[in-house]
Order: structure tokens, then sequence, then C-alpha cells
């Protein structure tokens, strides 16, 4: 890994992450953060263009 990387979220939404982590029997929020990228993130394979991930990122709505 390439060391920590902060970012800012809003404090609800901090607030609703630490709920649910706890509650899922994660041992941190962070711990809980990392799986959902992950997860998230195995949605798009490693071997497409960023063609294909954009519009995947579209149909899901990420991106218009």
């Amino acid at each position: 890994m390439f060391g920590a990387t902060k970012v800012r979220l809003d404090k609800d939404l901090v607030s609703r992450l630490k709920r649910v982590s706890d509650t899922a029997g994660y041992a941190t929020v962070e711990e809980f953060i990392t799986h959902i990228l992950e997860k998230e993130l195995s949605n798009f394979g490693g071997d497409e263009s960023d063609e294909d991930i954009k519009n995947k990122l579209r149909g899901l709505g990420y991106i218009s």
C-alpha cells in the first residue's frame, strides 16, 4: 500500500458509517470503508479500458 490518504466526509455520513460498521462487527470505520471500496472496485475488474469503466460508471449513475 502507498500509505494513508485523508478524505473529508460529511459528519452525518461518518456517523452513519460508524453506526453501521459497529453493527456489522468491523473493528474500525476505516476497515468498513476499505471493505466497501474494495467491493465496489471489484465490479470494474482489472482488464478493462478507461472507456469501459466510464460506461459502467455512467450506467450506475455515478457520472453523466
